[in-house]
């Protein structure tokens, strides 16, 4: 998704324009996280990018993109661009605890 909200709406108060852009981000989100894996993947992981226009949009982690968007809002831009790709994700198992430790199983 890769879109452009405007922030500023005639007849609507900006705190529900908000509101409606954050409810459309976290509905993508949903639907995105709704389809099927692909059988190499293990869940679905996204790029995420927020900012006053597409030159500009930096790039932040999916729990901060809610977080962002109010950012732009209160510093008075007149609309917010998000860019949200989705790809495949792929867990990689924690260490034990005896591999962070090192040689000490070995020592003695």
């Amino acid at each position: 998704m890769k879109k452009t909200y405007p922030l500023s709406v005639e007849g609507k108060h900006p705190d529900r324009v908000l509101d409606a852009v954050k409810h459309d981000i976290r509905k993508y989100f949903k639907r995105e996280r709704s389809r099927p894996v692909p059988v190499d993947a293990d869940f679905w992981d996204f790029d995420c990018k927020v900012g006053t226009s597409a030159d500009t949009a930096q790039g932040v982690r999916v729990s901060a993109v809610i977080e962002a968007v109010d950012a732009a809002a209160k510093s008075g831009a007149a609309s917010v661009y998000v860019e949200i790709l989705s790809k495949h994700g792929i867990r990689v198992p924690a260490p034990h605890a005896s591999e962070q430790t090192g040689d000490m199983d070995t020592a003695g």
